[in-house]
């Protein structure tokens, strides 16, 4: 019995300083690209399927706004991972970290309601990559919402990635116009943001 409680204890303290549905969630979307068949085009757009659950939902009874971050989160674990963007930067000893990202929320998604998420890489600079990740209705087939993120590699750069993965040098997709702007934004919000700290301008972001 004592056996019992402390299993169902150590569990609510996990459960309590730890976002376990989250861990749960990441691994089950690598395992599951895992299983999936490798997607040799890196530009080609991943889709990958979820629901709106109750623990999703907010005051108005749609889905959370935080909630499409965290979906975005999964979709681009399962494409790098079946992209084998990962393995080649695991290879290369390398890591990614999110350094920017923008949401626009166009219609809400309601419970029990499907929806797709699909992901492409859109370009790349000497530093970072740029992801657009839609969220689609599949019954209509509206643009729910509209996330750009920007993936900084960290020890080393987006050219190497790329061309560990082709074996040959492979030059990025033109730049999207909304891209530069969001670019030319961030920027702008960094030298500001170091002015106002009294940080160098030599003082980069990531």
């Amino acid at each position: 019995m004592w056996i019992l409680v402390l299993v169902l204890g150590l569990t609510a303290a996990l459960f309590s300083i730890l976002d376990v549905w989250y861990f749960l969630r990441a691994f089950l979307a690598i395992l599951r690209a895992r299983l999936q068949p490798v997607v040799k085009d890196l530009l080609k757009e991943h889709t990958f399927s979820s629901l709106v659950l109750p623990h999703d939902l907010d005051f108005l009874l749609h889905m959370n706004n935080s909630r499409y971050l965290r979906e975005a989160d999964f979709a681009r674990l399962s494409f790098f991972t079946r992209s084998g963007l990962f393995g080649a930067i695991h290879s290369l000893g390398a890591g990614m970290v999110m350094a920017a990202c923008t949401a626009r929320y166009r219609r809400s998604l309601r419970l029990l309601e499907t929806f797709e998420i699909r992901s492409r890489l859109l370009c790349w600079d000497d530093k970072a990559f740029y992801v657009e990740q839609r969220f689609v209705a599949p019954k209509d087939g509206f643009v729910c919402a509209v996330l750009l993120s920007r993936q900084h590699i960290i020890g080393n750069s987006p050219d190497k990635v790329v061309q560990s993965m082709c074996k040959r040098k492979v030059e990025s997709p033109e730049f999207p116009e909304e891209v530069l702007h969001w670019i030319k934004y961030n920027d702008t919000s960094s030298q500001k943001l170091r002015a106002e700290s009294g940080a160098s301008n030599n003082t980069k972001d990531q």
